[in-house]
């Protein structure tokens, strides 16, 4: 097939020789006429080597890497790539519709595709039970959906059943596309999730992201571990995830808070389907994060921090850091002594360096002794490309705070 090409300034290939999967616009000298965005197109040197093929796109990142091969890129690219990712799941043994001994539990939420991890840069595919939700963050694999759907439908086999698009607030919205969000392929009003053995409403529809934060998986475990006869506070709590696992590792009493009064019913909703009995152990507060840290005057033994990004881009890392350090610092003023802190950034322009830098400046403006339990990432679901490290997105700690 004949793809439109982009020729690179001089010396502007080192980052592709190396694998980086992305061209930025100021490194490109010329492009073919009738381009458009979403167009599958093929890079080349100043001297006319061929580099790669990818997704052509208005704005900084002006090329996606599909292959470095030189290849089409039609169904059976995309079925490759969607089995390749599979096979790693199914050697993570991340699925588990029904525990198979009292060593497991069961579970059915797990991230199938994960952009560049995956060699499939601008896709994430979730799975929910027998639904996929596919979420397109490039224009090209917005106009790739119905083949996308098509791949994971013949690739998966029985395990999904169901496709829902979910790109409404993901994809540039200069580029004008008229997305709605829909059924690619069959249809289910089934939204209960099951993971590690907790039940919880997935809302693709109108959550956040495909509908619920998988990447916290292992880091909830890890929590569940710390509870027992704890009293924990969960700032940020969107879905309630680590509240209901704080409360099934045996918290004494869980305080859940985020701004977002839906948040707060779908956190009400996930404890109510996992301890249905008029557990009072829970309670929801729906207020401002650093207002509810001002004004409280409890101490917890335990405490998440979890907020969402505080910088979606370069330019706003130093505000971020800022934030960073203004939250950790009232968090661990509200710790009680032989207290634990668990502290997040899934901030991509924030680097592990830069978040540990900010949590230890918090730290030392309250004068406590602090220690590093446990630094934390996201789970194998999530994998990195290694010549992509800007896919390490998700940073955590775990502190001991005296």
């Amino acid at each position: 097939m004949a793809y439109k090409q982009i020729k690179l300034k001089k010396r502007k290939e080192e980052s592709l020789l190396r694998y980086h999967p992305w061209v930025f616009s100021g490194a490109i000298e010329g492009i073919d006429n009738g381009i458009e965005e979403g167009d599958v197109v093929k890079v080349f040197s100043h001297e006319g080597e061929y580099l790669a093929i990818g997704h052509y796109q208005v704005g900084s990142i002006a090329v996606r890497v599909l292959s470095f091969e030189d290849i089409d890129i039609n169904e059976k690219f995309y079925e490759e790539r969607i089995q390749a990712a599979w096979d790693v799941r199914k050697s993570l043994k991340l699925f588990n519709a029904v525990a198979e001994n009292h060593d497991s539990l069961p579970n059915n939420m797990f991230r199938l595709i994960h952009g560049e991890g995956d060699n499939l840069p601008g896709l994430v595919v979730d799975c929910y039970g027998k639904t996929a939700v596919v979420q397109a963050h490039s224009v090209g694999m917005h106009m790739a959906r119905k083949v996308i759907a098509s791949a994971l439908i013949k690739v998966m086999g029985e395990q999904i059943r169901h496709v829902y698009y979910k790109s409404e607030t993901t994809l540039p919205y200069k580029a004008e596309l008229g997305q709605e969000n829909g059924f690619l392929f069959g249809g289910s009003t089934e939204n209960i999730g099951i993971e590690n053995g907790l039940k919880f409403q997935v809302d693709w529809l109108k959550g956040q992201k495909t509908g619920f934060f998988i990447d916290q998986r292992d880091n909830r475990s890890l929590l569940e571990s710390y509870s027992l006869g704890r009293k924990v506070l969960n700032m940020f709590c969107y879905t309630g995830g680590f509240s209901v696992y704080a409360m099934r590792g045996g918290a004494e009493e869980v305080s859940s808070v985020d701004s977002s009064a839906k948040a707060i019913e779908l956190t009400k909703q996930n404890v109510l389907l996992n301890f249905p009995n008029d557990d009072n152990r829970h309670k929801a507060y729906c207020e401002d994060a650093f207002k509810f840290l001002d004004s409280n005057t409890q101490k917890y033994d335990l405490i998440i921090l979890d907020p969402p990004a505080f910088a979606k881009h370069r330019s706003a890392i130093k505000n971020a850091l800022k934030g960073y350090i203004r939250l950790n610092n009232k968090g661990i003023r509200c710790i009680k002594p032989g207290g634990i802190l668990f502290t997040f950034s899934c901030s991509q322009a924030v680097s592990k360096d830069q978040f540990r830098q900010a949590v230890f400046t918090a730290a030392a403006q309250t004068g406590r002794k602090v220690r590093i339990l446990h630094q934390l990432h996201q789970p194998a679901d999530h994998p990195i490309n290694m010549y992509h490290p800007e896919g390490e997105y998700l940073k955590g700690l775990v502190l001991y705070v005296e």
